[in-house]
């Protein structure tokens, strides 16, 4: 280098030490100053160019035009330019006069020109490619300004020397360069206006962060506007911004999506590939080896194509970072020393947690050293704290970004598998399991991103930290290593127990929630049969379980916490030991001892962290696992029903068709052949589960086909047999997505009498329908459903029986005016489940089937000649058939030319939301009774679960017209702060004692760490005798008692916090259980399920393993904090003086955090949930979704929710990053605070405690963030606690046993049932739905109960039980007064068969028998009579078949005979029918009504009658109508009389 500066006046040294570093007044030389110094800046501008073009090339955002700005900062590149090129011609110009200047003053003004015109024209560049504020040039304008600065200060200071300015030429040039690069700087900061056509302008509230400048960017300032809004009004959802185009679902799902198909592809090659060594001859299969493992697709290398570049950029970020914390101390190494200083400086180190200490106890230790050394060894700490904490962000940013991305990926991955997923698949794991990988692995994936980076970065940091360690204290450290190694292996020992604890754990997790999922789709059925407490001592065996689970991984977890506190300490204490006892002449001075300490504690950060990253590990592989098996699963083939061709004039064709539900079980339908001509309408009939729903269902593709052709042409409508409706408006149910026609839609409304049900509904057709059409009654929901498929225009309607839910008269009306001949889709292609016999006539044929195959095809009139078994079972229910079916039409048509079938009857009356109810049209006696027929043929597998129809409590809302019809309240977002209220509530449940016992450890820990470092930093000092120390022994001792008393007083807390957060896990989950197994009905009923469930799931699971190791954290950062500030002031006291201004920032940032982030984190729980239940519902609705070919929709709406989501994620994850900044530089400025003070009193201390006050004041920075974080974190998870505490608080229903007042033993013993002037409300504000109510019902008398719909019937049963409590009035059963005893000594006595058959998962044998009362006799007599016994004994398993969830794999008829096995297991004085008999085909009924009149002769019968012809022969009938008893007497004389019953007698025929 001294050859380029040359000889002559302008001749000097590249480097001279006297000048620069041993002064009092330091310089660097002229040389120095114009080559290197002013190289620095061109030399990063283009190592950092290539990477920058590559970067804009592909991330260009449209040009922004040329504003003023924009031609300053080019007008000064040019100036700066021009500078560079006059400094070059004045060297020429010296040169051509003979004065030869030396060879930098041509390199450097060419070198810095180059450079200018470079950044020059990166500026145009930058505008065209949309960037709005560039960092690199920031940066590169930064470092031009600070290596100008020197020679700034060396210019004046020489001509000051000099007298004279030597070359003015150049002394006035470099001023000029100076001014100008310092106005490029200041231009440089502020931002161009976004570019042309970018999102900005469409977007109400667009991202800021891509319009942010790059100094906004790095500082995250750009969030301060959120945070400061957050903090004076609670954020809601319109206050957040919208997220950036890469961020969003649509594109990260389909990038993830591309992945897999690629991984598929590869595999499915893979196979092919394999295949052909199969039909080697076995010699061949010898030589060449087993067969390769058949390969599947790797869901990791999808998700690593997928995300792979972000984990890069983050990766050069934690680089960077890690060797900042290491490479400080080598620049300040290679400031070599003057003559009387030891000749190494020693190890120094900068990093969060070690200082350049030694250079300042170096420069403490010496006097003579200039003081300029203290204060820019303070300034250097500051500058690398800075640094790091900066970078260190933006790689968090990075990462948790990334993490976000996976779970949004992997989210939408699983959202469009389930769509495609074969009907086996679905039936072996349920809804739940389906929605956990959503939930609960996805998340994992989130959580583990921040940890992935430690697979290297550990290892590195180690390697470094032990080389450095060496180098100070040499082969003594490989002691303390050799104990870090050690530990290794025990830790991972424990990690492995925990990880076969979190797989039990997962499992008994997942069998909870389904319990209690189910338990909230039954409570109805739980409480008319009092069964809460079986199924209540289910999830508490269950729960029990999982807190053993629990606790054990607690205590093995505070065991390993107990080594990682320990290790850096018994490794520090073993080193320093061997290192005194080796060698006598080994002396611990405070530079050794602290900067040992410093290094130990780098290392103990990554070995920290290991343990944490393998449980991670771990537990993303399980979830990895679970993702994977579900994303290989069988699809539905798309192939399987041909679409495109067919033969001319049919609509639909099957060749020889055989289907089955999967591949294990038996063919369902075998050998059918089929064709339906173009607009024919065809009857589908057969008994109860011989296949006709199978059939339908194949037809839709939904089946597998394992031979045969099926070809169907054109578009396709579906109703299936349990109507599915979504959580949205009416409106948009029937709509289905498409466009709204006002003309088609009003037709289809009209077609399917709902005009009148509109006009009943708060909202109208914007009356919101909640989960699963809560709040429309069955009939409502079946002709929602068949609107839908009227509205959808399709060429080809698959009905599935949607006749059998309504009441007669409508489904006359609908198959008139929708179905039939003369009905909106006359022309059509229908094919028409049904058991309405009276609509045949009208059909152009009929496919009767029996068995799974085809037994009669053909028209009407065809099979009734033929005489097969068709004829035969007409013949059987209508011995008079010609006669009468000639009858049964003349009448109808004569009805309509009266107009008796007025529109208010036709209508009006089944508005009822419970109008399941068939009550029976004209003519046909006996077999219109099938008309309700809910035919549900035995292979239910293939339905949606079912649902609820309403019970009375549901019609409510009808009459409680909120405004715009919104049924289920929001779920709202708690606003402000946490309440104390609920801290005292956890502390209260943790146990009070233990609380307590907690804090006063963690004092006692903080305590004795304090003691260990003073003891050392006193041992530093002590005073040598001949070169050597004393009482080393007693100091060491001394030394390692303190620490591992502290090692200990962890080990205890972290064991008391397990027991105490269990112990409230316990209390809080019992508490919510039994308020919600005891809250009334009405709370079911307005309340979605989901919304209680994400209470038993996410609620829970954050007070089962989140709260306690955040309230751990807490506290341990806080005594941290606290003790490091009292170490800090007791070494210098002058730090008293700034503690007060920083910690009034602190408390500013963290008051405008904590506001913020809570409510952020409030907003992302609410949203979170609609993802999962829009989920669940598509899951359930799959079927109707793929008939209608609506999938892509149903996959945007699932973006959306999920993008709503991210919504508030994102703002959440900056937040955090703006705290860190924040609270770093509070941090940072304590050490440099710290240091200072050392220098300025360096007189007065000792090395030993400047050592100690500046460790400590390392890690207060750590400290500060993480106590803010966690405190933040405990407010928000916190949340769980005060959401699971509302809930276990709602109101509850009466006692179920009231101690004084139990009734007799054998209560009733008669029957009688009194009802006294009763009136009964559904809820508090709402009219009476009973109003004085008086009647008496005999024992052993069999009433009919009949009304129209509305008139109250159904309630009048549910006050009997008491699901609705009297307004006033009471009921007496046997004179005793039923509101006096417990709800479950009068529900026990009662039975009922309701409306809808529900069944639980689990034997069949606990389904009619729970709590196990009786014989293994009494169960098969109850079957034999429920004619189930040769269903059940052709099952291997017999009673103990596994009923599956809802009892999907039976049908509909089937689980309504379990519901009458049951009764007749309870044998009970009174029984209550519900129209039980609707889903059963004519001849199980008949078996059904039989079974009744035989075994409950002797009982009281109420039955409400939605058909007349059950109860023509019963006792007496009572006729309700509006809530009041309008007739109450015999059935003859009732018709005698010619009142309300002789109408509808005479409707129905039967009078």
């Amino acid at each position: 280098m001294d050859t380029l500066c040359g000889s002559g006046e302008l001749g000097s040294k590249f480097w001279d030490s006297n000048l620069s570093v041993h002064t009092d007044n330091p310089d660097l030389t002229p040389c120095f100053q114009n080559s290197l110094l002013a190289w620095v800046p061109c030399i990063y501008l283009w190592v950092a160019l290539p990477c920058y073009l590559l970067y804009l090339r592909y991330h260009g955002r449209g040009y922004i035009i040329l504003s003023h700005l924009s031609r300053l900062k080019t007008v000064l590149g040019v100036l700066l330019w021009c500078v560079s090129w006059a400094d070059l011609f004045y060297s020429f110009h010296g040169l051509v006069h003979g004065r030869a200047p030396a060879p930098v003053f041509f390199i450097t003004p060419l070198v810095v020109g180059i450079t200018m015109l470079l950044a020059t024209l990166l500026i145009q560049y930058e505008r065209l490619q949309g960037v709005q504020s560039s960092g690199v040039l920031i940066i590169f304008w930064f470092l031009c300004v600070v290596c100008d600065i020197i020679p700034f200060r060396s210019k004046i200071l020489s001509a000051k020397a000099e007298g004279e300015i030597s070359d003015p030429f150049r002394f006035t040039t470099f001023y000029i360069h100076f001014a100008l690069v310092l106005c490029a700087l200041i231009l440089a900061c502020f931002r161009e206006k976004p570019p042309f056509f970018s999102t900005k302008n469409v977007d109400p509230n667009p991202y800021p962060e891509t319009s942010a400048g790059f100094l906004s960017r790095l500082f995250f300032w750009w969030f301060t506007k959120m945070a400061i809004y957050g903090y004076r009004h609670p954020l809601e959802e319109k206050d957040l911004w919208s997220l950036k185009e890469e961020d969003r679902s649509q594109m990260v799902v389909q990038q993830l999506l591309e992945a897999w198909r690629k991984q598929e592809k590869q595999t499915a090659r893979h196979k092919a590939a394999a295949a052909p060594g199969k039909n080697a001859s076995s010699e061949d299969e010898v030589l060449l080896g087993a067969q390769p493992r058949p390969r599947k697709p790797s869901f990791l290398r999808a998700l690593l194509a997928t995300f792979g570049s972000s984990f890069l950029i983050s990766a050069c970020f934690k680089l960077i970072q890690d060797l900042l914390s290491f490479i400080n101390p080598q620049l300040l190494r290679s400031v070599h020393p003057p003559a009387h200083y030891s000749p190494t400086l020693g190890t120094l180190l900068t990093s969060p947690l070690s200082p350049p200490h030694s250079v300042l106890i170096r420069f403490i230790s010496n006097p003579t050293a200039p003081s300029w050394w203290g204060f820019l060894v303070a300034g250097l700490m500051f500058l690398c704290s800075m640094m790091q904490s900066l970078i260190l962000q933006q790689y968090y940013q990075c990462i948790f970004v990334t993490g976000l991305k996976f779970r949004t990926g992997i989210i939408g991955v699983i959202y469009r598998k389930a769509l495609v997923i074969t009907n086996s698949v679905k039936r072996a794991s349920t809804v739940g399991e389906i929605v956990n990988l959503m939930s609960v692995d996805a998340q994992r994936f989130m959580d583990l991103a921040p940890f992935l980076n430690l697979l290297w970065s550990a290892p590195l940091q180690i390697i470094l930290a032990i080389y450095f360690l060496w180098q100070n204290l040499g082969p003594s450290v490989l002691a303390g290593v050799a104990l870090m190694v050690l530990l290794i292996p025990l830790n991972g020992a424990v990690a492995v127990k925990m990880r076969a604890f979190q797989v039990k754990q997962m499992k008994l997790k997942d069998s909870r929630i389904k319990l209690m999922s189910e338990i909230l789709n039954g409570i109805k059925v739980l409480k008319l049969y009092a069964w809460e407490p079986s199924f209540l001592k289910q999830v508490e065996g269950i729960r029990q379980g999982e807190l053993q689970l629990l606790r054990t991984a607690a205590y093995l977890h505070a065991i390993s916490t107990f080594t990682w506190m320990c290790t850096p300490f018994l490794v520090t204490l073993i080193t320093l030991w061997v290192y005194v006892y080796v060698d006598p002449n080994n002396v611990l001075d405070a530079e050794k001892a602290f900067v040992s300490v410093s290094l130990f504690d780098i290392l103990r950060l990554p070995l920290n962290m290991l343990p944490q990253l393998i449980s991670n590990l771990t537990q993303a592989s399980v979830s990895l696992k679970r993702i994977q098996q579900f994303l290989t699963q069988d699809e539905l083939d798309p192939q399987c029903v041909e679409r495109k061709t067919i033969s001319p004039g049919y609509a639909i064709t099957i060749h020889s068709g055989t289907f089955t539900w999967a591949q294990d079980l038996p063919p369902t339908l075998h050998s059918l052949d089929i064709q339906v001509p173009k607009g024919a309408l065809v009857a589908v009939v057969g008994p109860v589960g011989c296949g006709k729903s199978s059939l339908v269902s194949a037809l839709l593709g939904e089946m597998e086909k394992l031979e045969g052709k099926v070809h169907m042409k054109g578009s396709v409508a579906y109703v299936p047999q349990q109507a599915w409706i979504q959580n949205c408006t009416l409106q948009e149910n029937v709509l289905f997505g498409q466009a709204l026609n006002p003309k088609r839609y009003q037709q289809a409304l009209e077609a399917c009498a709902l005009l009148a049900d509109l006009e009943m509904l708060p909202g109208g057709d914007q009356t919101e329908i909640g989960e699963k059409g809560i709040n429309l009654s069955g009939g409502q929901r079946q002709r929602v459903s068949l609107a839908r498929a009227v509205y959808s225009d399709a060429d080809i309607f698959l009905l599935d029986d949607p006749l059998s839910a309504v009441d007669s008269h409508v489904a006359k009306h609908i198959f008139d005016h929708v179905i039939g001949p003369e009905g909106v889709l006359a022309g059509k292609t229908r094919v028409l489940v049904t058991h309405g016999i009276s609509f045949l006539p009208q059909t152009d044929f009929i496919i009767v089937l029996a068995d799974g195959q085809v037994s009669e095809m053909g028209p009407y009139p065809a099979l009734l000649q033929r005489n097969g078994s068709f004829a035969n079972f007409l013949h059987n229910y209508a011995p008079d058939e010609d006669q009468h079916l000639e009858d049964s039409w003349i009448a109808l048509e004569g009805a309509e030319d009266n107009e008796a079938l007025l529109i208010e009857d036709t209508l009006s009356n089944h508005t009822d939301l419970t109008d399941s109810d068939p009550v029976t049209y004209a003519v046909q006696k006996q077999f219109m009774r099938q008309l309700s027929a809910l035919s549900s043929d035995g292979e239910g597998q293939g339905q949606p679960a079912p649902r609820r129809r309403l019970g009375p409590s549901e019609k409510v809302r009808v009459t409680e017209a909120k405004a715009h019809g919104v049924l289920t309240q929001k779920e709202k977002a708690e606003i402000g702060t946490v309440e104390l209220s609920v801290f005292r509530d956890y502390a209260k449940a943790v146990g009070l004692c233990t609380t307590l016992a907690i804090c006063l450890l963690y004092v006692g820990q903080s305590a004795a760490a304090i003691g260990a470092n003073v003891w050392l930093s006193a041992w530093t000092n002590d005073a040598m005798v001949d070169n050597r120390q004393n009482s080393t022994s007693l100091r060491l001792g001394v030394y390692a008692t303190l620490g591992i008393l502290q090692g200990l007083l962890v080990m205890l807390s972290a064991m008391a916090m397990a027991a105490g957060g269990i112990q409230a896990a316990r209390v809080l989950h019992q508490a919510l259980l039994h308020n919600k197994i005891r809250s009334p009905q009405s709370f079911f009923d307005t309340t979605p399920s989901g919304r209680i469930l994400n209470r038993f799931s996410k609620d829970i699971y954050i007070i089962d393993e989140l709260l306690a190791p955040v309230i751990l954290m807490l506290l341990n950062s806080f005594f941290n904090a606290i003790s490091t500030l009292v170490v800090i002031v007791a070494s210098t006291p002058l730090f008293t003086v700034v503690i007060l201004p920083l910690a009034v920032l602190y408390t500013l940032v963290q008051r405008f955090y904590v506001a913020t982030s809570r409510q952020l984190k409030r907003l992302e729980s609410v949203s979170r949930s609609p993802i999962y239940s829009h989920f669940s519902e598509t899951v359930t609705g799959a079927s109707v979704i793929r008939a209608y070919n609506r999938s892509r929709d149903f996959e945007a709406i699932s973006d959306t929710k999920v993008d709503a989501n991210q919504k508030s994620c994102y703002p959440y994850i900056i937040s955090n990053r703006w705290l860190s900044v924040g609270v770093e530089f509070v941090g940072n400025c304590v050490v440099l605070f710290a240091a200072l003070f050392a220098v300025i009193g360096r007189s007065s201390l000792n090395p030993g405690l400047v050592g100690l006050s500046v460790s400590y004041s390392l890690q207060v920075t750590f400290a500060l963030n993480w106590m803010i974080r966690m405190m933040s974190d405990l407010e928000s998870n916190i949340v769980a606690v005060e959401r699971v505490k509302e809930y276990s608080k709602t109101e509850t229903e009466a006692p179920w046993v009231v101690e004084g007042s139990r009734p007799p033993k054998g209560w009733p013993p008669r029957g009688e049932v009194e009802f006294r002037n009763y009136s009964v409300r559904y809820r508090p504000g709402l009219d009476l739905v009973l109003r004085d109510l008086s009647l008496q019902v005999h024992g052993g008398e069999k009433v009919g109960i009949v009304g129209r719909t509305g008139a109250g019937k159904s309630s009048m049963t549910l006050c009997l039980f008491r699901i609705l409590e009297a307004a006033k009035g009471e009921i007496l059963i046997d004179g005793l007064n039923v509101a006096d005893i417990g709800l479950h000594d009068l529900r026990s006595q009662l039975t009922i068969i309701p409306q809808d058959p529900i069944l639980f998962s689990g034997t069949l044998r606990m389904n009619l028998d729970p709590f196990g009362r009786y014989s293994e006799e009494d169960i098969w007599q109850a079957l034999e009579l429920s004619h189930l016994h040769t269903f059940v004994s052709s099952q291997p398993a017999g009673l103990d078949f596994q009923c599956s969830e809802g009892g999907e794999n039976l049908s509909v008829g089937q689980r309504q005979l379990v519901c009458l096995a049951r009764a007749l297991l309870r044998k009970s004085r009174i029984l209550v029918l519900d129209e039980a008999t609707a889903a059963i085909d004519l001849e199980t009924d008949n078996l059904i009504q039989a079974t009744i009149r035989t075994q409950f002769d002797t009982c009281t019968v109420l039955t409400i009658a939605h058909r007349l012809n059950t109860i023509m022969d019963y006792t007496r009938v009572l006729v309700l109508d509006k809530g009041v008893v309008a007739e109450f007497d015999s059935p003859a004389n009732l018709i005698a009389a010619r009142g309300i019953f002789y109408g509808m007698a005479r409707d129905a025929g039967l009078a």
